[in-house]
């Protein structure tokens, strides 16, 4: 019998960066230790994405030990950022809300505005247990949420993956694929599972950690960029609308909600507690 196990891992850094992918990782309550604490804003103090830029892709941010990033793209040199130290705030807006943040160094503003050719800021998220809350909707009081899209952890699955690869090998247009993981931009990644079996879940369990699950995810066009070359297709959101749509979403992956903290770490065990 196979039992599902932990099979990748990854960090966002940078919001809409690349990914970063790590062996283990620290579970806060508003996410994995180092997941989206940074992101980018324009002139009017919005968010920033690959929805706007799929040139993002071409940017990777690694950790620092301090909380720091390190910025790195071809032909450029390397960019070390430490976390802002001044306490004076900025308000920004992510998905039509407005928090606060603090804005990094001016160099880091300089270095990835040369990168775009556009004016963009750097901002980090210093209060993360009180700056963003989880939507009240699927939350419980207190649940806060890092600059992820407003979930503390994605979790897919490769039998998912491999599902909706063969609906679009099957559909109209299966040059498209069959689409890599990274489409998805999951944090946790799970082997060893049925199709679509996370659709069932309530809570579950990697390694030490037990997660709530707090809802699907709703895909946006974030998935059609190609994360190796940042050129936009149809797929999958064509083949989603087909076969996983509720509504107006169409769906892929589950969004977790940490129920405690402790590391995790590929080749956990993976338990459905309900």
């Amino acid at each position: 019998m196979v039992h599902p196990v932990l099979c990748s891992l990854h960090l966002h850094p940078v919001k809409s960066l690349a990914a970063l992918t790590v062996a283990g990782a620290v579970v806060e309550p508003w996410g994995l230790a180092g997941d989206r604490r940074w992101m980018l804003v324009d002139e009017a103090a919005t968010a920033v994405t690959q929805r706007q830029e799929p040139r993002l892709t071409g940017i990777s941010a690694t950790t620092l030990p301090d909380g720091g990033v390190e910025l790195s793209a071809p032909g450029r040199p390397p960019l070390a950022v430490a976390v802002p130290q001044r306490a004076d705030t900025a308000v920004v807006e992510l998905f039509g809300k407005r928090f606060e943040v603090v804005e990094a160094a001016p160099a880091a503003h300089a270095w990835l505005s040369g990168f775009l050719g556009r004016e963009v800021r750097l901002v980090h998220q210093d209060e993360p247990s009180f700056r963003r809350p989880v939507n009240p909707k699927y939350a419980r009081p207190g649940e806060t949420v890092s600059l992820a899209d407003g979930y503390p952890l994605l979790l897919t699955t490769v039998a998912s993956l491999d599902a909706l690869n063969a609906l679009i090998a099957s559909g109209d247009h299966p040059q498209e694929g069959p689409l890599p993981m990274n489409r998805f931009r999951p944090n946790a990644v799970v082997d060893g599972t049925g199709a679509w079996e996370e659709d069932g879940w309530r809570r579950v369990a990697i390694g030490p950690v037990a997660f709530r699950v707090a809802k699907p995810c709703r895909r946006c066009a974030i998935t059609t960029i190609d994360q190796s070359t940042a050129r936009r297709g149809r797929e999958p959101l064509r083949t989603l609308a087909l076969h996983r749509r509720t509504g107006a979403e169409l769906l892929f992956g589950m969004h977790l909600v940490p129920e405690g903290t402790g590391a995790v770490r590929v080749g956990d065990p993976v338990r459905v507690l309900e």
